[in-house]
C-alpha cells in the first residue's frame, strides 16, 4: 500500500492530524474521533503502525493488558511530489473528497465539543477569488510556506490548541490554449 492509499482514508487522516506533536493512545484518539467506533480506529491505528506511519513511542500495563503510546514518524506521513504527479483526475477527486470529508468531520467535531465558541476561537473558512498568474501563484505559495512551515515546529503547550490549517489552490476558469 502506498502513503496516498494509506492516508486517503477518512479515519486515518483524522488519526494522522491528531497524532502530530504529540503522543496518544489508541483510546485517547477515540476520544478525539467520537464518530468513529472504537473498533474502526483500532484496526486504523494498527494500520498505520504496520506501515511505519505510526510509532510505539511506549508501553504500560494497564489491568492487565498493554497500553501503547503511539507517535506520528513524519516522514512517513507525507506524500511525496512523485506519487501526486502520477494521479489521474480520478484519483484527485477521490483524494479531494477524502479531504473535504475529514475537514468536515473535524468541524462538527469542534462544533459538537460544547466548548465551541467559533468568535473567540478565531474560526475562519473564507474562500478568496483572485486573479494570479502561473508565476504569481508560485510566489503567493511560497510566501504561505514561508509563513506556515515555522509554526508545524510548534509543540502542544497549555497556551496552544491545535488548528487544521487546510489551504485549496485550484483554478476556477480555465485559460484558453492561445492565451497568454
Amino acid at each position: 500500500m502506498d502513503t496516498l492509499e494509506l492516508l486517503a482514508h477518512p479515519v486515518r487522516l483524522r488519526i494522522v492530524h491528531a497524532m502530530r506533536g504529540r503522543e496518544l493512545t489508541t483510546a485517547q484518539l477515540c476520544a478525539r474521533i467520537p464518530d468513529a467506533s472504537k473498533a474502526m480506529v483500532y484496526r486504523h491505528v494498527d494500520l498505520l503502525a504496520a506501515h511505519g506511519v505510526l510509532e510505539v513511542a511506549g508501553e504500560r500495563r494497564v489491568r492487565g493488558a498493554v497500553e501503547r503510546r503511539y507517535r506520528l514518524h513524519q516522514g512517513r506521513a507525507t506524500v511525496d511530489a512523485e506519487e501526486v504527479a502520477a494521479l489521474s483526475p480520478e484519483d484527485h477527486r477521490r483524494v479531494f473528497a477524502t479531504s473535504m470529508a475529514v475537514l468536515i468531520a473535524e468541524f462538527g467535531a469542534y462544533l459538537d465539543s460544547g466548548n465551541a465558541d467559533p468568535m473567540a476561537d478565531l474560526i475562519s473558512y473564507r474562500q478568496h477569488a483572485v486573479w494570479l498568474s502561473h508565476d504569481e501563484l508560485a510566489e503567493m505559495i511560497g510566501e504561505l510556506r514561508r509563513v506556515i512551515h515555522p509554526r508545524l515546529a510548534n509543540e502542544p503547550a497549555p497556551d496552544r490548541a491545535q488548528h487544521l490549517l487546510s489551504p485549496i489552490f485550484f483554478p476556477v476558469e480555465q485559460l484558453p490554449a492561445d492565451a497568454g
